[in-house]
């Protein structure tokens, strides 16, 4: 059975992108989806980290950006790195100017209400952003939720999905060559979740990444024998921190985040964020 993965962006709920894609999937029975929804998208950051992501995916997009220019870096986006786009707002807007001879307004999200919550989502996507793949060590100590995990254990995709959710996630790569922060030690451990897999699962994902790069699938980055000894390492240092451990393999990012939100104890969230 074909698969595809599609992201719904929008700088609104994303509720239009996602009717449009389903009801255009819908037409295709013997395909699987996977749909990941990517909410109140209104900066040029957030919005090149989705698309770095949905090129590491192959993922279609549907989207609805009111600003053009959100729009057009998409669309060049997408036609430079051969992902399949469409665009459900603008084509509308412009058939709206011609028959009325205005200017649209141009501002996201004029039919839902500017809540407290909106912005908290939108700061919590650019503080996935800032923090993402340890970038800076200091967000350790500023997130509601800090995840681990050794490379291409979703760790980003779980993070902007979580900041979906209004919770502030900061995210470290492990791997036996890098030393940790000594940030990691000074948080909570009920706010640490530790990712997991299957090192056969993981050396598939790999080779993926390492195909769609150009580069021959098999690695070191993708040998089984160097998987296994990451994990085992990831696995020591969650037993340390006494963290809670999440293996997700042929887990969606939905499911593993749903595990985190029922696990963590919104008392010791320092924002106070999640809705």
């Amino acid at each position: 059975m074909p698969q595809i993965t599609i992201f719904v962006i929008s700088d609104s709920s994303g509720e239009t992108a996602l009717t449009v894609a389903q009801t255009a999937t819908s037409q295709f029975p013997d395909v699987k989806v996977s749909y990941q929804r990517f909410p109140f998208i209104q900066t040029h950051s957030i919005l090149d980290s989705i698309l770095n992501l949905a090129e590491k995916q192959h993922a279609m997009l549907f989207h609805t950006l009111v600003n053009q220019e959100l729009s057009n870096h998409v669309r060049d986006f997408a036609e430079q790195h051969g992902l399949q786009h469409f665009d459900c707002i603008q084509p509308a807007m412009k058939v709206m100017q011609a028959a009325t001879g205005l200017q649209p307004e141009g501002v996201p999200g004029l039919v839902h209400n500017l809540t407290d919550t909106y912005f908290d989502r939108i700061a919590a996507m650019e503080f996935a952003v800032t923090y993402d793949d340890g970038k800076d060590p200091a967000g350790l100590l500023k997130a509601d939720i800090v995840i681990l995990g050794v490379s291409r254990t979703s760790k980003t995709p779980l993070s902007l999905f979580l900041a979906n959710r209004n919770l502030r996630v900061a995210n470290l790569p492990l791997s036996p060559q890098t030393q940790l922060p000594d940030e990691l030690w000074q948080v909570d451990p009920k706010r640490i979740f530790g990712l997991t897999n299957k090192p056969s699962i993981l050396r598939k994902i790999r080779q993926e990444r390492m195909i769609s790069y150009g580069l021959p699938a098999d690695s070191a980055y993708s040998d089984t024998e160097k998987i296994s000894e990451e994990l085992a390492y990831a696995e020591k240092i969650y037993k340390k921190i006494g963290c809670l451990v999440i293996d997700v393999s042929n887990k969606s990012i939905e499911e593993t985040a749903t595990l985190i939100m029922e696990s963590v104890d919104y008392d010791l969230i320092p924002h106070s964020l999640s809705d």
